[in-house]
C-alpha cells in the first residue's frame, strides 16, 4: 500500500539524517494531501519538531530534498505547509499500482488474522415472523461474516433459534383457543405470520383480562398474574418441560410453521447459515452446568429453591438462573449454548450480534461462565448495535405495532418500480428482467441503509431517503456501476474481461486529477477491507463503496474515454473504471447487495 512505502521512507529518510534515533514506521503519520494544496499525500512534521529540535520549515526541506532525490520512482516534488510535507506521486507510479491491482488474483482479500470465529446474527423468536427490526441485526451479521472471511477467518455463521419459553406458549395457548384449527394452507397465510398472528392475540385478551378483574376489585399487580391466559401459558410452559406429548406435539407443529416462513424470508434476504442452534436443545445443558456450580459453589440457592449466582462483588448484582420450580430462564439457555458453540468448534472468538439494549445481559453472560471456568468466556464479543426506529416511533410486536420484514421488503420493491417508473428507465426491459432490476434495487436500498451507520449507533430508517438517486445510497452506488456497464458495452468489451486485455505500459501523459483520485481509492481497498474487519462494521465499506462512485461520477463528469486524447489513454481509463466496477462489486457483494449492468 503506499501509504505504507511512504512511511518506509521516511523512516529512511529520517534514520539518514539522525542516526542517533531510531524511528519506526509507527511514528509516522500520512495522509492524503488536503485539495486546496499541491502534492496527493501528507507527512505530519509535528510529532519530530520537539524530538529532533528542528524547526518545521527546515526539518521538511531536508527530507522532502531526500525523498525526492532518492526515491524517483516514487516522488517527483514536495512543498511543505505550515509544519506538513506534501509529496507528490510520480504518475508512472500511480499507472503501476493500477496494472498490479489488475493482474492480481489475490484482488479484495487481506490475510490480517487466522482465527476460527463464529457469527451468532437473526437468533428469531418462534412466535412471530422475523420483523424489521430484525433486519439490522441479520444484515449485520452476514456482511460481517463475510468480511471476516475476506480478510483470513475461518467463519461459521450461526442462528440460534428461540424455539421455547414463555413467549412461545402465549402463541400456542391463543392458537388453542381462538384458531379453530387453523394452519397456512386452510388459510392461505405465511406460517410465522399465523402464529405471529396468535402471539398478538394472546396479548388483547391478556389485556382484556387484567382489566375484567381490575374492575372487579383486583389490584393490578394482582390480576397480571392471576389471569386466566397467562396462567395457561405458564402450565404449558411446565407441561412442556415436563416432557408433555399433547403439548411437545402442537408445539412440534406450529414450530415447523414458523420455520417454512423463515426460510422464504431468509432465501429472500440473501442471507444464509452454516450452523442452526435451538434453544430447546441447549437448555438442559445449561441446567446442567448450573448444577454443576452449585456443586462447586460458585452458585447458590434461596428459600424458594430458586438458583442464583452473587454478582455484587463486581458491581453487578444477584442474577437468577433457575426458577424455584426448575424452570431455565433466558441466561441458564445461553449458558448451555454458549458451552456447546465452544464445543463444537474450539473457537478462537465467539460473535454475538445482539442489540444494545442487552449490554447488561452480555455482560453478565460472559461474567457468570467465566467463574464457572468455562474456556469458552474468554472468546466472547458482543457486537452491540444500537435499536432501529421508523419515522412513527419504536415497534412492538407483542401490541402488533411492528413491521414485518417479508412487508418491509415488498414496499422497498414498489418504490423501486415507482421511482424507475417516474424517472422514464423502464424501457428496454423484459418482464422478467425488471422484476429483477426492481428486487436489486429495492433490497439494496434497505441493506445499504441499514449497514451505512456505525454499528454502535442507533438509527431512525426512513424508506425514501434510503432509495434516493442521488443520495449516499445503494441506488447512487448500482446507477454508477450501470453506466460504466453502459461504457464497457459501446467500447464492445465485457464487464469483467480477462487480465489479458490490457497491456502493462508506462503512460506518456499526466493523469488529472479525477483520474488520480479513482486510483489512489482503487489501491485502499485493501486497507479498508482491514479496517472494517477490525472494527467489525461494514459501514466502512458503505462509505468507501460510495466515495469510489463519487470518485467515477466525477471523472466521467469531465473527461471522456471513447475521446480520449490518444488510444494509450483511452485503454488506461477503461482499465480504471473496470477495475472500479470490479471493487464496486466485490465491496457490494460482500455486503450483500447487487450491482446491476443495466438501470
Amino acid at each position: 500500500m503506499i501509504t505504507q512505502l511512504i512511511k518506509e521512507a521516511a523512516v529512511a529518510a529520517l534514520q539518514h539524517f539522525y542516526t542517533e534515533q531510531e524511528f519506526t514506521v509507527d511514528n509516522v503519520s500520512v495522509n492524503e494531501t488536503k485539495p486546496e494544496f499541491k502534492g496527493d499525500y501528507t507527512v505530519v512534521l509535528f510529532p519530530f519538531v520537539k524530538m529532533l529540535r528542528q524547526k518545521p520549515d527546515e526539518l521538511g526541506k531536508q527530507l522532502g530534498e531526500y525523498l525526492v532525490q532518492n526515491n524517483p520512482s516514487l516522488f517527483t516534488a514536495y512543498q511543505i505547509v505550515s509544519g506538513f510535507l506534501n509529496l507528490t506521486v510520480s504518475d508512472d507510479f500511480f499507472v503501476s499500482m493500477l496494472q498490479e491491482s489488475w493482474h492480481n488474483e489475490a484482488f479484495g482479500t487481506s490475510k490480517i488474522s487466522t482465527k476460527k470465529v463464529m457469527i451468532e446474527y437473526s437468533s428469531p423468536n418462534t412466535n412471530k415472523p422475523l420483523h424489521f427490526g430484525h433486519l439490522r441485526n441479520i444484515f449485520l451479521g452476514y456482511a460481517l461474516g463475510n468480511i471476516l472471511k475476506q480478510t483470513g477467518n475461518e467463519v461459521v455463521k450461526a442462528n440460534l433459534i428461540n424455539d421455547r419459553g414463555i413467549h412461545i406458549c402465549k402463541s400456542m395457548v391463543a392458537w388453542q383457543r381462538y384458531a379453530n384449527g387453523a394452519t397456512p394452507e386452510s388459510t392461505c397465510i405465511k406460517g410465522d405470520h399465523l402464529v405471529g398472528d396468535y402471539y398478538v392475540k394472546f396479548n388483547d385478551v391478556y389485556k382484556a383480562e387484567i382489566a375484567a378483574l381490575v374492575a372487579d376489585g383486583m389490584e393490578e399487580k394482582l390480576a397480571e398474574k392471576e389471569a386466566s391466559i397467562m396462567k395457561d401459558a405458564q402450565q404449558m410452559l411446565r407441561q412442556w418441560e415436563a416432557g408433555d406429548q399433547e403439548v411437545y406435539s402442537l408445539w412440534q407443529t406450529m414450530n415447523g410453521w414458523v420455520y417454512d416462513g423463515f426460510e422464504v424470508s431468509y432465501k429472500r434476504l440473501g442471507v444464509d447459515f452454516d450452523k442452526m442452534y435451538y434453544e430447546s436443545n441447549t437448555y438442559l445443558l445449561g441446567k446442567a452446568i448450573v448444577e454443576k456450580g452449585l456443586e462447586k459453589g460458585v452458585l447458590f440457592k434461596k428459600e424458594d429453591n430458586s438458583v442464583w449466582i452473587d454478582l455484587t462483588a463486581d458491581g453487578l448484582d444477584q442474577k437468577l438462573l433457575l426458577r424455584g420450580d426448575g424452570t431455565s430462564v433466558y441466561m441458564t439457555q445461553d449458558i448451555g449454548t454458549a458451552v456447546l458453540k465452544y464445543d463444537d468448534f474450539k473457537l478462537d472468538q465467539s460473535v454475538y450480534v445482539i442489540a444494545d439494549e442487552q449490554n447488561y445481559h452480555m455482560q453478565v453472560l460472559k461474567l457468570i461462565l467465566s467463574k464457572l471456568g468455562e474456556p469458552c468466556a474468554e472468546g466472547i464479543f458482543h457486537l452491540s448495535y444500537g435499536m432501529v426506529e421508523l419515522p412513527s416511533g419504536r415497534m412492538k410486536s407483542r401490541e402488533g405495532t411492528v413491521v414485518d420484514a417479508d412487508d418491509m421488503m415488498d414496499e422497498m420493491v414498489r418504490m423501486a418500480q415507482e421511482q424507475t417508473e417516474e424517472n422514464g428507465k423502464a424501457d428496454g426491459f423484459s418482464a422478467e428482467e425488471l422484476n429483477r432490476l426492481y428486487q436489486m434495487i429495492g433490497l439494496g436500498a434497505l441493506k445499504f441503509y441499514l449497514l451505512r451507520v456505525d454499528p454502535k449507533k442507533k438509527m431512525i430508517f426512513d424508506p425514501k431517503e434510503s432509495i434516493d438517486l442521488h443520495g449516499f445510497t445503494a441506488t447512487f452506488i448500482q446507477y454508477a456501476h450501470a453506466r460504466i456497464c453502459s461504457i464497457l458495452r459501446k467500447e464492445n468489451l465485457p464487464v469483467m474481461p480477462d487480465e489479458a486485455s490490457f497491456q502493462t505500459y508506462k503512460t506518456t501523459l499526466e493523469l488529472a486529477k479525477a483520474e488520480k483520485d479513482i486510483i489512489v481509492k482503487l489501491e485502499q481497498y485493501p486497507c479498508i477491507m482491514e479496517t472494517a474487519a477490525t472494527e467489525m462494521s461494514p459501514s466502512v465499506l458503505c462509505n468507501y463503496t460510495f466515495q469510489l462512485a463519487q470518485a467515477f461520477n466525477t471523472f466521467y463528469d469531465q473527461h471522456s474515454i471513447s475521446k480520449a486524447e490518444n488510444e494509450e489513454k483511452k485503454q488506461l481509463r477503461l482499465m480504471m473504471i473496470i477495475m472500479t466496477a470490479k471493487t464496486m462489486r466485490h465491496a457490494m457483494s460482500l455486503l450483500g447487495i447487487a450491482l446491476p449492468e443495466k438501470m
